[in-house]
């Protein structure tokens, strides 16, 4: 009976099972990428999920609403793998023939590949399984809404998706880093993201005569500049609070003030305990750079998620799996990322780690996540199946001591 947990570095254990697998995960992604969703309606995506589990044999369990997890083996759980299924309301400008058929909304941050990646691994792993058993159960996270504040993993875990779970893994494309590496940091490698949202309202008036008013369009450019500026002074410059606007509003004419404003924007943070000083911050400044123009102010803080803080194990088992899975050369130290990421809330329950998946072409064009022509190489789809199914493989060892490494 073969053991898959005690091959011997460096062997490319998983290519062999995947490789017949390909090209239909490959048409699985393009129909996802066709069919994008938004979050917490992914419900045709769901849907596609459970049926190709069910005709494997597995046994699939939805979640409330949209979103499922499928257990692969038997005996305990080793790890759980996490995958998230929406999408953005960004319109695609891409070209591809598998464009987005849904107006206004696309997969541009790369997470039909990532559904895709936890469907190629639960059905390498179960064919394994059926071969020679596992000895151990890997779960699959197909999570819905990561693209919502404060994020839909905060659903599943209310719903005991990490019931049993010893550790969690996960992976994030990422368009600078080439296909066929992935990128690895032992500590926070996101960060801490909040929504700002401002209304102000006050006496408007003719723009010759505004000290017969509340100035609402200098008060909303007064909090704009400020905010941040004080908020860098009153927290530890080392841990990277930024408070950046996307969104100002006021106004109809340019000679008058008008008598409402919003404003939106992002807090975004390197550590978790300076996230929730700035927090409490936040409202208290605002309101003391408002209060010299007489304005009304009504502030709305969502607390979005903490940063991704990866573990030490869990980064090397990803490591090591990537090395003997592509080459020596496969890992390469990824800088901690502004953007915010909810599989931190899975790790505020449990130890693990989450890997950058690369998917950019060598030489080709320079694209970014969140934008509406954001192309990645598809190769990077099988890379990323290599590596968790074979880090999974390691936990399944990690229950068992007496194991020789693989």
């Amino acid at each position: 009976m073969r053991n898959y947990t005690t091959e011997a570095e460096p062997t490319a254990l998983v290519g062999p099972w995947l490789e017949p697998l390909l090209p239909e995960l490959i048409d699985f992604r393009r129909d996802l990428h066709a069919h994008p969703e938004l979050s917490f309606k992914e419900f045709r995506t769901t849907d596609k999920l459970v049926e190709r589990l069910v005709e494997a044999g597995l046994e699939p369990r939805r979640l409330d609403g949209t979103g499922l997890t499928v257990d692969v083996g038997e005996g305990p759980i080793a790890t759980a793998l996490r995958g998230d299924i929406d999408a953005l309301p960004i319109i695609e400008e891409t070209g591809l023939p598998f464009a987005s058929k849904n107006h206004g909304v696309t997969h541009a941050c790369g997470h039909d590949v990532h559904t895709t990646t936890m469907l190629g691994i639960a059905l390498v792993l179960h064919r394994m399984h059926q071969e020679s058993p596992l000895g151990a159960t890997v779960r699959i996270i197909f999570q819905p809404a990561e693209e919502t504040m404060p994020g839909g993993a905060h659903s599943c875990i209310e719903q005991g998706v990490l019931e049993g779970v010893p550790r969690i893994l996960a992976l994030h494309c990422d368009p600078r880093i080439n296909v066929g590496k992935i990128g690895t940091r032992i500590g926070a490698i996101t960060s801490a993201s909040d929504t700002i949202k401002i209304e102000l309202s006050g006496r408007g008036g003719h723009t010759s005569r505004p000290h017969l008013t509340e100035d609402l369009v200098f008060a909303l450019a007064q909090i704009a500049v400020n905010v941040p500026a004080v908020l860098s002074r009153r927290v530890d410059v080392r841990s990277g609070v930024s408070v950046v606007w996307g969104q100002i509003n006021a106004g109809s004419a340019p000679n008058a003030i008008p008598g409402t404003g919003y404003m939106s924007g992002t807090m975004r943070c390197l550590d978790r305990d300076a996230w929730h000083s700035a927090g409490e911050l936040l409202d208290e400044v605002v309101h003391q750079v408002a209060e010299h123009y007489g304005v009304d102010v009504h502030l709305e803080h969502t607390r979005g998620v903490p940063p991704v803080v990866n573990s030490e194990h869990e980064t090397a088992l990803i490591e090591a799996a990537a090395r003997a899975e592509i080459g020596e050369g496969a890992v390469v130290l990824t800088p901690q990322s502004m953007g915010g990421e909810d599989f931190a809330w899975f790790l505020a329950e449990l130890p693990g780690a989450m890997m950058r998946l690369g998917t950019k072409t060598p030489g080709g064009e320079e694209y970014d996540l969140h934008r509406g022509d954001y192309i990645l190489d598809e190769r990077a789809l099988g890379y990323g199946i290599q590596v968790l199914t074979a880090a999974a493989l390691r936990t399944i060892r990690d229950l068992d001591p007496a194991r020789t490494d693989t």
